[in-house]
This record gives structure tokens, C-alpha cells and sequence, in this order.
């Protein structure tokens, strides 16, 4: 394991007063400590300078938050939308279901394309995990496992093996096989282990690396090969609900957004923290990179997307009506990166127009709440997934 410091939570005796209570597992230089809360703030007390106290400093991280944002505020010049008054309106779209995908017995919680643009996976309540044919609606594999509730689910870049998590803190890699009759849930191996529900998983530009979020308030890099922990990144101070890979070959950040309200940029090699965004004011449930790299979008239950660029450090477009009143749950950009998908809590998949900040048209046909929504590789479909027990693939 990394020589890093981490914190999980559990019941039982506390190592320092022995009185049974919630602990701390603190990880310390890969030491395990079981402390209750009490005594966590007596030892960090401890390492306090001299007329320092825990409120103090929290007083002092306050005012230096506040510097640093008035200090960002100075170098805020225009909004996207006035920036793009000139850029030509967007035609008429005509965007239509074209295959609906029919197979699951409970919601749909998360899909990927395929490097082929043909093929699918999809993962649900009802803990299967299927691989589809997009084009002919044919299921190739169906991998029933453990536990319900399978939140995340990822295709390898090989297009050779699939990976799923959720409710059972693992998350497991599956190779998949051209002959349809074998038992894929034999050959799954587990490869990732969180201390509690495994949110998000995606492999990095290889299949033997697998980077995952958690509800334990982690993300952590895992080789696929042997199941080792290779850098894991603390930051979030609440679930995180989701994560996105930097779309550049070399790509070595990734962004994670939270039950906290922050979306976080972090550097894979070091595990450091590198950008960190707070303006949300509610769950971020998604987070999606702009097919350049250079800026990334989120969904959130405050009804609202937003657009944040990486260069400039700081939002610069929001997508809201007064009309949208439920949360957005998923997002994704179209390969242009002109158009953001959004799929919302009402059913409906929402297009906005990304430069000029409008609401180019709205899709309907999910019977209930969108979970997801992915553009496929050569852009030219997207796939939306909804708690209807359906999959609708629209061009």
C-alpha cells in the first residue's frame, strides 16, 4: 500500500480510552490506529503550536479560502455566453430514439461504450451486469453477480474485459470471451476493495490499470494484474459519486465530483490534489472531461450544470432554467463538445447549447429518472440509461 495517511470509519473499543464507539481507522505510514473522535482531537490538540487551538486554525483556513477566491475573482474578465455572441445560433435538432434495449429487471445505474462503437455494458439494481450489441439489440453476455445494486460499470479499451462494482465495496474485472455459453462470473476477479460502496470505476488508457471512486470518500488506482493498490487520493470530505479520465493518450489527471459539493482535479502520479472547485450547492452526481481536455462539466441535484475551465481556475458558464426544478444526474459533451447532454431527475435529457449557455432542444421517452448518458466514441449516438429498466440509443 501507498505511505500515505487515511481515514475509515467503524464500531468498536477505541485503542487510547477503550470505550466501544465509532472510530477513526487512521492509517498512518500504513499503521492501523482505532481512535474515537474524542480522542483524535486530543492527539491532533497535541501538535497545536503555542496559543494555537483547533478553532483558531479553522478561523485561519476560513480567511485564507477567502484570499484565495477574492485573488481568482480579480482575474475573472467575461462569461463564456458574451464571448460567443457572435458564434452562430444552432440549427434545428432532430434527435430521435433509435433502438430501446430491453433486458434488465430493475433500474439502470450506469453504462459505457465500447472503443468499437458497436458494443455496450450496462449494469443494474438487479445485479447483472450485460454486454449488448447496440446495432442488433442481441445481449452478448449476461454476468449475474453477488450483490444488487451495481453502480459502476466500465469497458477495458481492449474491449477484452469489463469492470463493475457497487454495493459490495469491490469493484471486479470479468475477461470476456467469444464464446457466449461460458461462464463469464467464474473468471471475475476482484481487484479494487473500498471500506464502503464503490461509486464509479473507469480504466485508464490501459487495461491494467483501474481507477475507481468510492462512498468512503476516496479514489484509488489499482493494478488490474495483481490486485495492488498503487496511489490512492483523499481530498473529499463526503461520498464521491463519480470520476472522469483526462481524455488526452498520456492522460495523467482525472476529476472527481462529491456529496461534499466540490469537484476536485487530481494528478495520478503524485495523488496530490491539484484544482479543487466549490460552487455548487447541492450533491455533484456527475462529472465529465471536454473532449479537448482543457475544462470539465458537472451535474448536480441543485438542478444545475456547470462548465468549469481548467486554465482560467474558475467557472465560467451554468446551465439552469427556473422551469428545471429536479436534479441533473448525469452529463456528457457531444464530440464537437458544441452540445452537453444532461439527463435529469424528471425523465428528460436536456441538450444545452455549451458557448452560448441556452437549452438547444429537450429529449423525452424514459418513464422514469436518467442515470446516464454517454455519447458513443465516434459520436455519432448516445446512449441514455434510466431507472425504467431501459436503454434508449438516440441519432
Amino acid at each position: 500500500m501507498c505511505d500515505q495517511t487515511f481515514v475509515a470509519a467503524t464500531f468498536g473499543p477505541c485503542d487510547s480510552c477503550s470505550k466501544p464507539s465509532p472510530l477513526m481507522n487512521i492509517y498512518v505510514k500504513n499503521e492501523a490506529t482505532n481512535y474515537c473522535s474524542l480522542c483524535v482531537e486530543m492527539m491532533a490538540c497535541q501538535g497545536l503550536q503555542k496559543g494555537e487551538t483547533l478553532e483558531s486554525l479553522k478561523r485561519e483556513s476560513e480567511t485564507l479560502k477567502k484570499k484565495l477566491e477574492e485573488e481568482r475573482n480579480k482575474l475573472n474578465d467575461v462569461e463564456l455566453h458574451q464571448v460567443a455572441e457572435k458564434v452562430e445560433v444552432l440549427s434545428a435538432l432532430s434527435i430521435k430514439t433509435r433502438r430501446v434495449l430491453k433486458g434488465h429487471g430493475n433500474k439502470v445505474l450506469c453504462m459505457d461504450w465500447c472503443k468499437d462503437k458497436r458494443r455496450m455494458v450496462s449494469s443494474s439494481q438487479d445485479g447483472k451486469v450485460i454486454v449488448w450489441d447496440a446495432f442488433t439489440l442481441n445481449k452478448e453476455h449476461g454476468v449475474p453477480l453477488p450483490c444488487t445494486w451495481v453502480l459502476a460499470c466500465a469497458y477495458a479499451p481492449s474491449g477484452c474485459a469489463i469492470a463493475c462494482g457497487g454495493l459490495d465495496n469491490k469493484c471486479s474485472v470479468i475477461p470476456l470471451s467469444l464464446d457466449k455459453n461460458e461462464n463469464l462470473a467464474a473468471k471475475k476477479k476482484s481487484v479494487a476493495m473500498h471500506t464502503n460502496y464503490v461509486s464509479g470505476c473507469s480504466f485508464t488508457n490501459s487495461d491494467m490499470q483501474l481507477l475507481t471512486s468510492s462512498g468512503d470518500g476516496t479514489c484509488a488506482l489499482w493494478d488490474v494484474e495483481s490486485g495492488q493498490l498503487l496511489q490512492s487520493f483523499h481530498g473529499h470530505t463526503a461520498d464521491v459519486l463519480s470520476l472522469d479520465l483526462a481524455p488526452s493518450e498520456t492522460g495523467n489527471t482525472f476529476v472527481s465530483g462529491g456529496c461534499d459539493m466540490k469537484a476536485n482535479v487530481w494528478d495520478m502520479r503524485s495523488g496530490q490534489n491539484i484544482q479543487s472547485f466549490e460552487s455548487h450547492e447541492s450533491d455533484i452526481n456527475c462529472v465529465k472531461y471536454y473532449p479537448s481536455g482543457d475544462a470539465f462539466a458537472s451535474a448536480s441535484d441543485d438542478a444545475t450544470c456547470r462548465f468549469y475551465d481548467l486554465r482560467a481556475d474558475r467557472e465560467v458558464a451554468v446551465y439552469q432554467k427556473d422551469s428545471i426544478i429536479f436534479g441533473a444526474s448525469t452529463c456528457d459533451f457531444s464530440l464537437s463538445g458544441r452540445l452537453l447532454f444532461a439527463g435529469y431527475n424528471d425523465y428528460a435529457i436536456n441538450v444545452w447549447d455549451v458557448l452560448k449557455g441556452t437549452r438547444a432542444t429537450i429529449l423525452f421517452g424514459h418513464e422514469n429518472r436518467v442515470s446516464r448518458v454517454r455519447v458513443s466514441p465516434d459520436g455519432t449516438a448516445l446512449c441514455s440509461a434510466s431507472w425504467d429498466s431501459t436503454l434508449r440509443v438516440w441519432a
